[in-house]
């Protein structure tokens, strides 16, 4: 088993750790330069790196194993339903970083295939295609990008128990309270998800 310990003069290692540069370049320009940018959510971009990473392996190492290329659509598959039950069950994530997962997943998933039979180019325009599409929903479709990003807000989600401020004639009850709470300067407050059961909520505070 360790006879070859040291040899790494394998076609098949090198092409995966090309493939894995590729993922990594790609990785950074949809986390760092799009998602951060637009987001400014620092805490995520390390799970986001790390999930892309870790699903890349797995991606190129499984159909070493198992010797079958179906095996990765398997893997693909079932780390979507993985995380769509995850949805459910956290809830400091929104929609928007969700679909951000889903797009890490995919992105790896993608890179982590063979080539053999199919043109590099062509790898490489569907990782533009979905990077660029990403960059521009954020320009043109997310609410007052701009504004966030000039005013450069940290994000914080807090869980609130005083559910008579959420209503909308009490905004401005609900900012003093949540600055009073956090002693933050904060300077917008977006309710993401209520429990009417528990009488919670989850709000996202954006502070200097």
């Amino acid at each position: 088993m360790f006879k070859d310990f040291f040899n790494l003069d394998s076609p098949l290692f090198w092409a995966i750790i090309e493939r894995f540069v590729i993922n990594l370049f790609f990785l950074f320009l949809l986390i760092r330069m799009v998602y951060y940018r637009y987001s400014n959510k620092p805490m995520y971009v390390f799970s986001f790196f790390l999930m892309g990473i870790v699903i890349f392996i797995i991606g190129s190492m499984l159909p070493i194993v198992f010797n079958s290329a179906m095996t990765q659509l398997g893997m693909a598959i079932g780390l979507f339903a993985i995380f769509t039950i995850l949805r459910f069950r956290t809830r400091t994530l929104n929609i928007k970083d969700m679909a951000y997962i889903f797009t890490v997943i995919a992105i790896s998933a993608v890179n982590s295939l063979e080539w053999s039979e199919f043109p590099v180019l062509g790898i490489f325009i569907f990782n533009i295609i979905i990077i660029l599409s990403a960059l521009i929903l954020e320009i043109f479709l997310v609410r007052n990008p701009q504004k966030i990003r000039k005013e450069n807000f940290s994000t914080h989600p807090i869980v609130y128990n005083k559910m008579e401020l959420l209503k909308p004639e009490n905004n401005e009850e609900l900012t003093k309270d949540i600055i009073e709470i956090t002693g933050l300067d904060v300077k917008k407050v977006e309710i993401k998800q209520v429990d009417y059961q528990n009488m919670i909520a989850v709000l996202d505070i954006f502070y200097h």
